[in-house]
Parts: structure tokens; sequence; C-alpha cells
């Protein structure tokens, strides 16, 4: 499959494209979405064949024996990331947002404060609002153009109220590959504060050329505390099947977590369980290998365009295809430079105040696209934004 030819999404009931306008005020007709976080490519052939077979079939029933499932899950996490999975840790939620919100509701209570290293993916405050959780804001600092952690700051705003911290891990938005130094900080304030860990690593496949991820499982001392979360749909572009995985090693934590699954009746469809299993394959890692070079390439490009624009800065990914836009030297207010991306350069974006503390000056824009959209994006910033030239 070639990664240059753009799927027509739009009027497929697709909320990155038909849902743009209503949002952000930008046509379908004339716009580029880049807000969702999901690709602008066909899914790997590996699935698509697992998705004809089941219609070939024609019977779409109850999903039996998930040995097939739960095997392919435990090959990927060794062979890709190093990492040990027995199948009877593996839990299936509908994604991870509700693999989130089942981590919030089965090791908290309400009125729990749940840390978030902001600024950072804005669903996780989402669900914890919506719980009757309090969010807790550590807001990360930026050093020389990354994000890093400073957990002198953090402790001192602990009150002892928290039960919960979840963490991004690559980031999302700002692509950081977490290093062990780094998880090993996080493992530690977790055990200072008695909190339960939740490492969301969904974006973990999307890594690019230099950086190696490292699953928080591979800390050493925290397997009491840690909930491991991944899922096959960002890395293959298949989130419409609602499928992610909840890790857990620790028995304790595991039957924790059972119960309430068992409590709301959950349980995954058969269409999600069948194209993961297609994906983690070595079909499936030869796709995921070329989507990332691709993307990789469409980073560098989308960087050098933005960066030339007086007042902008791209952070640099190290993960994600998810690029983070700093509009702070513009001098503009974030009312102003988002209105430029919207009606002048016609840019559907996720605005940065919604990621929490140390959003505002910035916009995620999503870079999963053939190339030419990406080129046609940097030409129309370039252009809105002509005046500081």
């Amino acid at each position: 499959m070639s990664f240059d030819t753009p799927p027509d999404r739009r009027g497929t009931h697709c909320v990155k494209w038909d849902r743009m306008e209503a949002i952000y005020g930008v046509s379908a007709e004339d716009g580029i979405s880049m807000w969702v976080a999901d690709m602008e490519f066909e899914a790997a052939p590996v699935i698509q064949k697992a998705v004809q077979d089941m219609v070939d079939h024609g019977v779409y029933g109850y999903f039996g024996d998930d040995s097939k499932y739960t095997a392919a899950i435990c090959w990927w996490m060794e062979n890709r990331h190093g990492w040990h999975v027995e199948p009877d840790w593996i839990f299936t939620t509908h994604g991870l947002v509700n693999g989130t919100a089942m981590c919030v509701d089965a090791f908290t209570k309400p009125g729990d404060g749940v840390v978030l290293f902001t600024p950072v993916y804005h669903a996780f405050a989402k669900v914890i609002k919506a719980a009757g959780r309090d969010v807790v804001e550590c807001e990360m600092t930026l050093e020389n153009g990354r994000y890093e952690m400073d957990f002198d700051a953090y402790d001192a705003q602990m009150t002892g109220s928290e039960s919960m911290v979840i963490l991004c891990s690559p980031h999302n938005p700002g692509g950081r590959v977490w290093t062990k130094g780094e998880l090993q900080a996080v493992a530690a304030f977790a055990k200072r504060h008695d909190l339960v860990l939740v490492s969301d690593e969904i974006h973990h496949d999307l890594v690019f050329t230099g950086e190696t991820h490292i699953p928080m499982a591979n800390i050493a001392g925290i397997t009491d505390r840690l909930v491991m979360m991944t899922a096959t749909t960002k890395t293959f572009n298949i989130a419409g099947s609602h499928s992610g995985n909840v890790i857990i090693a620790d028995p304790d934590l595991r039957a924790t977590f059972a119960a309430r699954m068992a409590a709301l009746g959950m349980s995954p469809n058969s269409f999600g369980l069948f194209m993961a299993t297609a994906a983690y394959s070595p079909e499936g890692a030869k796709w995921v290998d070329d989507c990332v070079a691709y993307i990789e390439e469409n980073k560098k490009l989308f960087d050098a365009g933005i960066n030339a624009i007086p007042g902008l800065k791209s952070m640099n990914l190290e993960a994600t295809y998810l690029a983070w836009v700093d509009f702070s030297g513009t001098g503009m207010s974030k009312e102003e430079f988002t209105t430029r991306v919207a009606k002048d350069a016609k840019i559907a974006v996720n605005a940065g105040p919604t990621f929490g503390k140390g959003g505002d000056a910035f916009l995620r824009f999503n870079i999963a696209a053939p190339r030419a959209q990406i080129e046609d994006a940097v030409a129309r910033m370039q252009t809105a934004f002509g005046d500081l030239q």
C-alpha cells in the first residue's frame, strides 16, 4: 500500500472530518483536518484481510477462546518491547479512554485526587472529573524546548488525598520518550505518596530514529502498584475498533480490576479482537516500521516549514504523530493565533488549553497523513502568518 494515497473520509461518519465544521468552523470542502488522533492511512493489509475473512464468514456472533489474541499480545510485547506479559494479566477494554475510566473506578474513590503531568492528553481529565475525582495538575517545565518533570515541586503539591497518578508514555502532546531515569523518578514519586501508577503507553510503537521506549513494567520495584495500558488502535489506525488492553501483573490489583469489570458486565467486541490478533504479527510489524518511517519524514517537513515562521516553534517529537506547536513567540493572544489557523489557514487543530496547565500557547497538529497534505498545511500556515516573515 502507499501512504501517499489519501482516503476520502468525508461523509463516512468520520468524527475527524464530518464534525470539524461544527466544532472548529472549518469546512471539510476546503479545509484540512488535523485534530483527532487517528491517521489518514488505510489499515494494514493483514488487518483488512482479517475483517474480510469475518465478512466472508457472514456470522458475527459471540467471541470465544481468546488464546490466539492474548498470545499475539504477549508475542508483540516480548519481541517489540522486551517486556514479558502473561496471558492472564490481560484485560480488554473498549479503548484506553475506557481503560482509564475503569482504572479510576477500580482504584480510587469519589473525592480522591488523581495526578496528571500537564499538559497531557485531554481525555484523562475528562474521565477523572466525570467520575467525581479531583484532577491534580503537576505542570511540567520546558527545558531547551522539551518537557521535564520537577518532582520537588510535585512533592510539595501533594496533600495526602491523592490515590493515583497517570503517566502518558510516550508523552502526548509533547512527544517525549521518557528516559529510564525519568521513569524511575515517576515510580519513586508514586511510592512516596502511595499512589497507584497507571502508565498509558498507547503510542509506544510510534517512536522515531535514535529513541527507545522503555515500558514502565521494566522498571524495578513498581509492580505492586503498576497498571499498564496498551492498544493496537493508535499503532495500526484502528481506533474505531474501540479495543485496548489493561495489563496488570500484581495479583491483588488484578483481582480488584477483575471485580469491577465483572460488576459492569464488560466484554470486548469480536471485530477488535480479530483485528488486534492480525495486527500483532510479523506482517503487522513490517507495516508499522514503514508507517513510522513515513511519519518521520512528515515530521521533518512539518518542523522545517513551521520553524521557518518567526515566532512559531514545533517541539521536536521523539515519538507519536502529534506535533505540538508553540505560538508564544508571536506575541499574539491565543484567540488571535487560533483564529488565524482556523479561519485563514483553514486547518482544524486541537486547542492547547484543553491539555491542562502549560498548554495555553500551543496548538496540536496531527501529521499522520499523506505528504501532500502536510505540504499543503505548511504552505497555508506560512501564508496565514505571512506578516511575520
